[in-house]
């Protein structure tokens, strides 16, 4: 039978947005996911404090007109009649208007569910479009096989396997990278034709199982009121346990810059397991499946005294903005720089003959206070265009958490 579990956020133009996480994290180049994980997954990071919420909560937010069973009795007799349950699903998603609404096959789906566990299949590259149109290295993964090839940052990127990249969309050229529609992508070859500084070459790269460090940890100043500044990549599994970690590590009187810039989601859970690094106890946000009402809160025993300031921009979503929004709400952190995407629909997983998995936006989720996000975004309090980290560290020492 058919089954679902909840998952936050949006899914970008069908694939893309799965691509983009699984693909080094380049996750500004497409929409990622915030997510809750299936019921599958409940040892690894389930949020297990969801409550009914009293009935003087926010109104419900409208769903996308998309119906589960119509969707799945389009795969079944898809199936039956030796067509493409996939293709039947997507006509379906396509009719509904759902914005966000998605159809993975087999393959697809699991290569998105290792990518949130902090896991892809690539050669380590990251890519972005630049103002000339042309297709360059963004980040080079240490120790990957690009990394080892000598490929660094700013290279464009001309050819893949012998066809121009031109003006492929970079989702469509991280899906060539990963090798998607290969029998098996891990250990598969791919040919990149480079250019820097005028010179051409290839290189041929073994594909390969790579690992994500989602949060990264520095130190900023001086003692005696050095700035730890905590950057998280994406909520992938373990990332909320990194956060909390950090927080409990920082020394005595260190205030918190919790960088989320460019952090297109992940994991609703790990959110919440960061947001209960700084709080003690309460809530973090309301959410709608099919118009039932439930609750998200934070453990008690988080740091509640030092300073902290969350940096956000355009490309902050979903599973961050659920996070950046309990944390401006309820009044425990300032934040600073430029408005969030607007992510916070509820997507709903359900298992299609086959094995494919169509996703369905059936609800959307609010802050602490209320606010519905999706479409809106969030407003930092400090709303900053440039130098966005420089007067977040100003602000962060003004709370006396920084030198």
């Amino acid at each position: 039978m058919p089954g679902s579990a909840h998952r936050f956020g949006p899914r970008g133009v069908r694939r893309g947005a799965a691509l983009t996480l699984v693909f080094g994290c380049a996750l500004a180049t497409a929409a990622a996911t915030g997510s809750l994980p299936r019921g599958s997954d409940a040892d690894a990071g389930t949020v297990t404090q969801t409550r009914a919420v009293a009935s003087t909560a926010a109104p419900v937010d409208r769903a996308a007109p998309v119906d589960r069973e119509e969707i799945e009795g389009a795969a079944a007799e898809a199936e039956a009649d030796g067509k493409s349950v996939k293709d039947a699903a997507e006509e379906v998603v396509s009719r509904s208007g759902d914005r966000w609404g998605a159809v993975y096959d087999e393959r697809e789906y699991e290569e998105f569910e290792q990518a949130l566990d902090g896991s892809y299949t690539g050669v380590g590259l990251s890519a972005r479009r630049t103002a000339h149109g042309d297709v360059a290295v963004s980040r080079v993964q240490a120790g990957g096989p690009a990394d080892r090839a000598g490929i660094r940052v700013g290279d464009l990127l001309r050819t893949l396997d012998g066809r121009a990249v031109g003006r492929r969309p970079v989702a469509e050229v991280v899906a060539l990278l990963r090798g998607d529609g290969t029998e098996e992508a891990e250990g598969s070859r791919v040919e990149l034709g480079l250019v820097r500084k005028g010179r051409s070459w290839t290189e041929t790269l073994e594909r390969t199982r790579l690992t994500t460090d989602a949060v990264t940890v520095r130190r900023l100043g001086a003692a005696p009121s050095p700035t730890v500044m905590i950057k998280v990549a994406a909520f992938t599994k373990g990332a909320g346990a990194d956060v909390r970690d950090a927080v409990r590590d920082a020394p005595d009187g260190a205030g918190i810059l919790l960088d989320l810039r460019a952090n297109s989601g992940g994991l609703v859970a790990e959110a919440v397991v960061a947001a209960s690094a700084f709080l003690d106890g309460g809530l973090v946000a309301t959410y709608d499946v099919r118009g039932e009402e439930q609750a998200l809160y934070a453990d008690p025993g988080g740091d509640t005294d030092r300073p902290v300031v969350v940096l956000v921009d355009g490309g902050t979503m979903s599973a961050a903005e659920l996070l950046t929004g309990a944390l401006q709400d309820r009044g425990r952190a300032v934040t600073v720089g430029s408005p969030t995407f607007g992510k916070g629909s509820v997507q709903m997983p359900s298992e299609l003959p086959g094995g494919s998995v169509a996703e369905l936006t059936v609800g959307h989720y609010r802050t602490p206070a209320g606010r519905n996000v999706d479409g809106k975004g969030i407003t930092p309090d400090l709303v900053v265009r440039e130098r966005a980290q420089q007067r977040a560290e100003t602000v962060l020492s003004g709370l006396g958490g920084g030198s």
